[in-house]
């Protein structure tokens, strides 16, 4: 009889999940707003170069290059991640959203060059729930290791051999 309990239970669980992540809609806050990207909410699942909270901030991601070389090597980044697909990009900014495989929750990850001081601002936030078990801040680290890559393999396949 337990076990009957135990396993309705974690179905309905199950269920409560999956139909979460079907209804949940992407944020109508999304975009460049005055040179910014949209605040994070009062929730651990979210990161973001423009957050005033310590727990949600990490600092933007350095660029070496123009405006459309960056954002095609970040198009180039985020095609080789699972569960990537990018919904716009511009010249100086991009919105991606990363599926989780088994529930299919989304998170959605926004980028925004800053040609003056050469960074990429970011924001990455879950849709919903209220912890992400740092996955969001996992990933943009991620992001960040691959671009100085490419900036680094660039700079050696560009840079003359002294003779």
């Amino acid at each position: 009889m337990l076990a009957i309990f135990v396993g309705t239970g974690l179905l309905l669980s199950v269920a409560a999940l999956v139909f979460l992540s079907f209804n949940a809609t992407r944020p109508n806050n999304l975009g460049v707003r005055n040179g910014r990207l949209a605040e994070c909410a009062d929730k651990p699942n979210c990161v973001s170069s423009f957050a005033e909270s310590q727990t949600q901030y990490m600092p933007p991601i350095p660029f070496d290059g123009g405006e459309s070389a960056t954002i095609d090597a970040l198009r180039a980044i985020l095609s080789g991640m699972d569960g990537a697909r990018v919904v716009s990009a511009n010249e100086t900014s991009l919105h991606c959203e990363f599926s989780t495989p088994l529930f299919g929750f989304v998170d959605d990850v926004e980028f925004l060059l800053d040609t003056e001081t050469s960074v990429i601002h970011f924001r990455s936030a879950s849709r919903v729930g209220y912890h992400d078990f740092g996955q969001n801040r996992a990933r943009i680290n991620e992001i960040r290791r691959q671009i100085a890559k490419a900036v680094e393999e660039a700079t050696v396949t560009t840079t003359p051999r002294p003779q």
